[in-house]
Parts: C-alpha cells; structure tokens; sequence
C-alpha cells in the first residue's frame, strides 16, 4: 500500500511541475490557431500578456490584452497535452473534406520547438486538445461558427 501511495504521490507531483514548468517558461510559448476554407481565414496567436484575432487572409490583426488567468488555464491544460504525440490526434469528424467545416489546426511553439496538430474541424477539434483550443477561442475575439 506504501508503494502504492508513493506512486500516485509521485504522479501528481510529476503532473504539477510540468505545469510549473510552463510558468516559468511562459515568454518562451506561444499558441497559433488557424481555421481556413476557401472563402474564409481565421487566425488567433497566444502569447502571455497577448492575443491577436485576424479574421481574414488580408485583415488587420486585432490586439487585445489576455488575462493572466486565461493564460494560466492555458498554459494548465497545455501541460495535460502530450506535445510530441500533437500530430498523431485524430480528428472526431471529417466535415472539412468536403467544405461541411473550416480547416482548422493547431500549432504549439514551447522554446524552440514547434508543434502541429493534424487538421481537423473548425469547432470540432480532437478530444485531447478540445478543451485548450475551446479556451484559446473563448479568449480571443472570434467566435465559433
């Protein structure tokens, strides 16, 4: 039972500085979402005091102030990711295959790394991310469609 407990101590712990981690490393990470069709372009770009919105392929990028705590919840659910396994996620539905949804990914720069999701559906992101693209939106001035 020690042994048992030890384990899960160690887990948490494990869990908690990998999130402390990325604190530390804030200035050094930054988040893109990209959603695009056709017809349609929307940008969003991360930073820790920073979100930008570009609304298409030509727009002006929109600046706005990001909260610490969004940015905290972020860099949270960003340390409940798996980074180098972001490419192999799959997507939940396959509506952008014939224009049902935008293209859309997500794309992860932590120091001097970069990491890219597979595409997947403008709103329907794969289950592993959903909950860090969700916030990355709800922070910035787009809104789902």
């Amino acid at each position: 039972m020690k042994i048992l407990s030890v384990f899960v101590m160690v887990l948490v712990l494990a869990k908690g500085c990998n999130s402390s981690e990325l604190r530390k490393e804030s200035e050094n990470i930054s988040f893109e979402y990209e959603a695009t069709t056709r017809g349609n372009y929307r940008k969003i770009i991360a930073r820790q005091d920073t979100i930008f919105t570009i609304k298409s392929r030509n727009g002006e990028a929109v600046e706005k102030k990001l909260s610490r705590s969004d940015w905290n919840s972020m860099l949270d659910l960003l340390a409940k990711v798996d980074r180098t396994n972001i490419q192999n996620l799959k997507a939940p539905s396959e509506k952008r295959f014939y224009d049902g949804a935008m293209i859309a990914g997500l794309t992860v720069i932590y120091k001097q790394d970069t990491y890219r999701s597979a595409s997947f559906d403008h709103g329907n992101p794969p289950k592993e991310i959903k909950k860090l693209v969700e916030k990355i939106i709800s922070a910035s001035d787009l809104n789902k469609e």
